[in-house]
């Protein structure tokens, strides 16, 4: 069992940075690949990054790729998402998620996740 936890998030202008921390426990954090999504209001959860066990393989959403940068430190078991040049519509809630492969995350296919953090980005 692997428990999530998400911090970082809240209110930011357009073109400001956030950064997501996402705190495992559990055994064998770095045999999970580790993602994140997000879900805006009215819309259905989304993609937006995922990195592999052992950090040396990541995936973005074409939405963010070149803005956000995901990273992992598996001795401290914690996933961390660098959001920059933010947008209003990067508002949403973020969710840190757990999954067995980086291609089974980036397809929706994951075994755990947090609660979610919440990010606004004002115009």
């Amino acid at each position: 069992q692997v428990m999530l936890v998400e911090s970082g998030g809240g209110l930011v202008q357009a073109g400001g940075s956030l950064r997501l921390s996402c705190a495992a426990s559990g055994p064998n954090f770095r045999t999970y690949a580790m993602g994140w999504l997000r879900q805006a209001p009215g819309k259905e959860r989304e993609f937006v990054a995922v990195i592999s066990g052992l950090g040396r393989t990541t995936y973005y959403a074409e939405s963010v790729q070149g803005r956000f940068t995901i990273s992992r430190d598996n001795a401290k078991k914690t996933a961390t998402l660098q959001m920059n040049s933010l947008k209003p519509e990067d508002t949403a809630v973020y969710y840190c998620a757990a999954g067995q492969t980086t291609q089974t995350l980036k397809n929706g296919g994951y075994d755990y996740w947090g609660q979610g953090t919440q990010v606004t980005v004002s115009s």
